[in-house]
């Protein structure tokens, strides 16, 4: 298994917008977001209002090889909110 981890930029957005927003690469064997895989500070808005400029969250996509991990880095890397990707 190869695993992919992506940076997303939230600001603007509300919640998990950002990421319910992105186009997945297939074939994925997984695909998880949130605070766990990395973010840029402390939530410290509310839910009702948008994250601020220069907020990120982190993401883990798990792959079946490293191959397939180096086209989903090309993949996530052209969408406008993945800021960084990385392949470990």
């Amino acid at each position: 298994m190869a695993r992919l981890r992506l940076k997303l930029d939230l600001g603007g957005t509300r919640g998990d917008e950002a990421w319910r927003a992105l186009t997945h690469f297939e074939p994925l064997k997984s695909a998880a977001f949130g605070p766990q895989f990395g973010m840029g500070g402390e939530c410290r808005h509310t839910a009702a209002e948008p994250h601020p400029k220069g907020e990120w969250c982190g993401a883990l996509i798990t792959l079946e090889t490293p191959l397939l991990a180096q086209y989903a880095m090309s993949h996530y890397l052209e969408q406008p909110r993945v800021l960084d990707a990385d392949v470990e």
